[in-house]
């Protein structure tokens, strides 16, 4: 009975913020951008903010998805823009390859950082990772993606409270010192969009769902999921402000002031795990559109592609970060970011909501 709950309802939050954390808020960095640069108060709001239309977009979209059966992105993307299906496809992949290239040199660089490996150890074992998983399939992908999450709200909860014990005072000095302004909304929306097109890329945890209620209830939930550890990072740095607005990698810095080693190597193997949940989670995306697509012509997919198109999406991810195309794809990236509002944010919300109330009527 708690198994069916888990993945009825919380499985698709983990699944997302699994995907998320890694291009997200892993490093602290993308929490100053969008919000703490905003002020703690007005940064707080923008979170909230972003957190509600995570929700409503996860719950449209899971609901629209159940009741098509849409179970990968291409099926469902047919189903809610018809022929305009593939604008989806072409961003995802200008995405997935921009998310795969900056986890590739991550990966590289924590290895090499906590353990003095060369950078192509830490690229090999996220690769031969990422490969094993997708060679196993969707089972064992849902399973590690919602087990090392929880591995992740371990350490962020451990994190949070120990920065409240030593920076509290600071903490709430910070949020007393702030004010409130409205740029909170286009913080919010920013932030959001930022992050929704991965939405899709979960719909294959919809097999779980066989009500209204179910799909409804986990794309609720899936917003407080992916947005909690962001909360307690978030709040850990207000004790910081202003002065860490200015630091690259926060979380280095978090972790230098609380001077404990061993937790700076805890946290770099859990930021290595989450390297390999976000690149899993983009690859198994796309198998899952190539399974349905030979599922269509009453055919299956061989076994074998599915770890051969991880590992050719992860090395192109790799050699882009090597030859330098994440700034040039970077300087785009705002562009993409709202390329996916207007394909599919805006749609799921407008034509995706009204494709779910008729079937109703019928």
């Amino acid at each position: 009975m708690r198994t069916a709950f888990f993945q009825k309802y919380l499985l698709p939050g983990f699944v997302f913020q699994s995907i998320v954390i890694a291009g997200g808020y892993g490093t602290g960095r993308e929490l100053v951008e969008f919000f703490l640069g905003l002020g703690p108060w007005t940064g707080l709001l923008a979170m909230g903010l972003a957190m509600v239309i995570w929700s409503a977009v996860a719950a449209t979209s899971f609901e629209l998805a159940r009741r098509t059966r849409s179970y990968d992105y291409r099926t469902f993307c047919v189903h809610l823009l018809g022929r305009g299906w593939f604008l989806y496809e072409i961003l995802y992949f200008v995405m997935a390859f921009l998310v795969l290239a900056v986890i590739a040199a991550a990966a590289g660089a924590i290895l090499r950082q906590t353990f003095g490996a060369p950078e192509l150890a830490g690229i090999v074992s996220m690769m031969a990772a990422v490969g094993f998983l997708t060679l196993r399939g969707t089972p064992a992908i849902e399973r590690f993606l919602a087990g090392w999450s929880f591995v992740l709200y371990g350490f962020f909860v451990a994190f949070f409270v120990w920065c409240v014990m030593r920076f509290g005072e600071s903490i709430g000095a910070g949020f007393a010192a702030s004010t409130v302004d409205t740029r909170w909304v286009l913080g919010g929306v920013a932030y959001a969009g930022y992050n929704l097109q991965m939405i899709p890329a979960v719909l294959f945890t919809m097999r779980h769902s066989e009500t209204r209620r179910q799909a409804v209830g986990a794309g609720l939930l899936t917003g407080p999921i992916a947005m909690l550890p962001g909360l307690l990072f978030y709040v850990a740095m207000v004790g910081q402000y202003p002065a860490i607005l200015d630091e690259a990698v926060p979380a280095n810095v978090m972790l230098e002031l609380l001077g404990s080693r061993v937790f700076q190597v805890v946290f770099q193997v859990v930021l290595f795990g989450t390297l390999i949940e976000s690149g899993a989670g983009l690859v198994h995306g796309v198998n899952e559109r190539l399974a349905a697509t030979y599922a269509e012509k009453h055919r299956e997919m061989p076994a074998r592609l599915r770890p051969t198109i991880a590992i050719g999406m992860l090395l192109i991810g790799a050699v882009s970060a090597q030859v330098g195309l994440i700034d040039l794809i970077a300087q785009g990236y705002g562009t993409i970011t709202w390329g996916f509002i207007v394909v599919y944010v805006i749609p799921v919300l407008t034509l995706g909501v009204w494709k779910i109330v008729h079937t109703d009527a019928a």
